[in-house]
């Protein structure tokens, strides 16, 4: 069936004649992908890939994972009803119960679930709707570097100038995340502001927040910070929220991002690897006292994603019912870590920083054009990485939450390569 695309010349011809401009990954990685196992892509070809990009971090447990494939094609053998709306079907009411029991129970939380439609920045306009609704206050503060999604309040949210557009939402406080401006504390300026009656800044419905800012170039908020923060919006009745679409359902090392604080917010947005297959899943967590919807004053056709909850429901069995997993983060974590300093250590003059929590990772250097040389390189030696940061001088490692020591050390190995190849080519002065 791939006859026609067998050169990396027709495959562009194909898709630059009949799809929008607006792909973006297929440019940077253009080849014809035929299947995915695990932390592998192959193309039409045959040749293999180690996948550290993970779907932006949709398939935390990597790609057609046994155990949730089995269940999915189960559920599709037995006709298992596939858009319900929100019709209360078996596969819902399974992952609740599992949900509750695995996820919110453990962990002492008592949040209500609400089913949004299906993608990260859909969750996001719910939180910040049902925000409003309840404070009957319409600003939103966010974040410097924010990343919240591609629709017109979400993309008011989000901090990067090229995804702005004059669609998006405009009542929006932007403040300094943490160590944003070096010797500013910038839960102290908002508590200022929000105290000082001529500051011309009122006090708004919520404080939208991403612990770990991960398209922003993986800007990691202290403990310290993210405290004080919680206890500055329970002080004066601001809601907070936790944008955890990319940075939870393990990726950071816990189920939520959060969890390490001892905090617990007000609304959680949940998408990307909540199905753990790739399937299209968002909740919105909520404290049940927030819960003041009329029935359909927020819905969507694809709410009811039912196959999405099958394999959200045999993921969290399947990884989330002990801490062997969060284990095995921390294991991966610093063996990434070793790697990426040792480069850093290696190459001062051209990598700034090395970040990150869990397996959501990034390396930050100087000059970005060093960085889009050597994620180009990679990908020709078969590693996929992607890019982030106000520059895109951020390299990110996502790869699966399951991949092996040994498939991690490989691209690794691969990436220090690369990064020594293209520094000796193409070396940058840094100025002090």
């Amino acid at each position: 069936m791939f006859d026609l695309l067998k050169t990396d010349e027709s495959l562009t011809a194909i898709f630059e004649t009949h799809e929008s401009q607006v792909r973006s990954y297929c440019r940077n990685f253009n080849k014809l992908f035929t299947r995915a196992n695990g932390c592998r892509l192959y193309d039409a070809t045959g040749d293999v890939y180690l996948d550290f990009l993970s779907c932006a971090g949709a398939l935390n447990y990597g790609h057609n994972p046994a155990g949730i494939k089995a269940a999915i094609i189960d559920y599709i053998a037995q006709d298992g009803i596939q858009g319900a709306l929100d019709l209360h079907t078996e596969a819902k009411k399974e992952f609740i119960e599992t949900f509750n029991r695995v996820i919110l129970q453990p962990r002492k939380l008592r949040y209500k679930i609400q089913f949004t439609s299906p993608t990260g920045t859909s969750v996001v306009e719910s939180a910040v709707k049902l925000a409003r609704k309840v404070t009957q206050r319409k600003r939103i503060v966010a974040f410097t570097n924010a990343y919240h999604g591609m629709t017109g309040t979400a993309l008011g949210l989000t901090g990067n100038a090229d995804n702005r557009q004059a669609v998006m939402d405009t009542l929006v406080d932007r403040i300094p995340f943490d160590h944003y401006v070096s010797g500013l504390d910038s839960v102290d300026f908002l508590s200022l502001l929000w105290s000082d009656r001529s500051s011309g800044y009122e006090l708004p419905a919520a404080v939208i927040l991403e612990t770990v800012q991960g398209e922003g170039g993986i800007n990691v908020a202290s403990a310290e910070w993210v405290r004080k923060l919680r206890r500055l919006t329970l002080e004066k009745g601001v809601l907070l929220i936790i944008d955890d679409i990319q940075a939870g359902c393990g990726r950071t090392g816990h189920f939520f991002s959060f969890e390490r604080f001892d905090i617990q917010p007000d609304l959680v947005c949940l998408s990307k690897s909540l199905s753990g297959y790739g399937y299209p899943l968002s909740v919105l967590l909520m404290n049940p006292e927030l819960d003041i919807w009329s029935p359909g004053e927020d819905n969507g056709t694809f709410r009811g994603n039912s196959l999405a909850m099958v394999a959200g429901r045999r993921a969290l069995e399947l990884y989330w019912q002990d801490d062997i997993l969060s284990q095995q983060i921390g294991a991966l974590n610093q063996q990434l870590q070793v790697g990426l300093r040792h480069l850093q250590h290696e190459f001062p003059d051209a990598i700034n920083d090395v970040r990150g929590r869990g397996l959501m990772l990034g390396i930050a250097f100087y000059d970005a054009a060093q960085a889009a040389a050597i994620t180009r390189e990679c990908f020709n030696r078969h590693l996929i990485l992607e890019r982030c940061g106000n520059e895109d001088q951020v390299i990110k490692f996502f790869p699966p939450l399951t991949i092996s020591a040994a498939d991690l050390q490989k691209g690794l190995d691969i990436f220090a390569d690369v990064v020594g190849q293209c520094l000796a080519t193409c070396p940058i002065e840094i100025s002090a």
